[in-house]
């Protein structure tokens, strides 16, 4: 998630393109939450890691 928030924002500054800087925005925080959250041990939902 985290990677693909990533790409999406470079896609947006090259294309110039609003609404994949407001969607790579959105999964690149995400991503780096669960990331935080997996290498803290804390289980996300019922799973212990995210993927």
């Amino acid at each position: 998630m985290l990677t693909l928030g990533v790409l999406l924002l470079i896609l947006a500054v090259l294309l110039d393109i609003g609404v994949l800087w407001t969607i790579g925005g959105i999964l690149t925080v995400i991503g780096l939450i669960l990331t935080v959250l997996g290498v803290l041990d804390r289980s996300v939902g019922p799973r212990r890691y995210y993927w």
